[in-house]
């Protein structure tokens, strides 16, 4: 384990950290120190999750849910040589997770486009992901063995000392226009011209809302329209506990775009 973490700890820059996921309990954070491993021993042989993620992970991309076919055709050459910034871990007996490390920042909406077309799990939203850490045992119900046993996650190659370019002309139009404030040409179209909250993403939950407020405030919605919209399209209010938080954040927001609105 201690070579594994020293590997990791170049690949991340030495800004990573590590976390305990207990699936009842929920998620604790812990520091990459050498000290701390046997207590992740004794956490991971108790039936909880093992996890790593950088600390400003913008430029680090995580697909997942891989099949090896996959690997081969997105993440190595025709030669077989690896492309640069990989990391590839098998979580579970071919199955795999592939960290890319990337010359310069990406948007939410880039890394979205780019797990697309690499094929990674549709479910795994790259929005603060964490990944399973190699080393640790996988301890999903459905890997157990015969024997009571669970998968290692295996480290499988790591290349520290490279980036891979990821150029933003390979954006597709749609993806491109989404970035600005309002779509061009009056929107992204959805049906009869329907834009969506989706079309707005900034990477953040309240910066989205605010961009698809003042968007739908410019199109003639009403406050009641706006604020119904941003509830129905918006999966997670972990931040806005109860109806009254969310109501009063959605007037203060709304009423803040339409500040904005009135003076530009």
């Amino acid at each position: 384990m201690h070579g594994i973490f020293e590997k990791l700890n170049r690949y991340f820059h030495g800004a990573w950290r590590l976390a305990v996921l207990d699936v009842s309990k929920g998620r604790w954070i812990v520091k990459p120190d050498l000290k701390n491993i046997g207590y992740l021993k004794a956490e991971n042989a108790n039936g909880r999750h093992i996890l790593i993620k950088p600390l400003d992970d913008a430029c680090y991309l995580l697909a997942d849910d891989l099949s090896w076919q996959v690997i081969l055709s997105h993440h190595q050459y025709l030669d077989q040589k690896w492309k640069p910034g990989r990391m590839v871990v098998e979580t579970s007996p071919q199955n795999y997770q592939v960290w890319i490390r990337s010359h310069r920042p990406l948007t939410l909406i880039e890394k979205r486009t780019w797990l697309k077309k690499l094929k990674s799990d549709p479910g795994a939203d790259p929005n603060n992901r964490w990944g399973r850490c190699p080393g640790f045992r996988n301890r999903k119900d459905k890997y157990r063995d015969a024997n009571g046993q669970y998968p290692l996650s295996r480290l499988i190659w790591i290349d520290w000392s490279d980036c891979a370019t990821i150029p933003k002309s390979y954006l597709s139009r749609t993806v491109t226009e989404s970035l600005s404030l309002q779509p061009q040409s009056g929107g992204v179209c959805h049906g009869k011209g329907q834009i969506t909250r989706q079309d707005y993403e900034r990477g953040n939950e309240s910066a989205t809302d605010f961009s698809y407020a003042l968007a739908l405030i410019r199109k003639g919605y009403s406050d009641e329209q706006i604020s119904r919209r941003i509830i129905e399209e918006r999966t997670s209010w972990q931040n806005h506990h109860g109806q009254p938080r969310i109501t009063n954040y959605l007037d203060r927001t709304i009423r803040r775009a339409r500040a904005l609105a009135k003076m530009t």
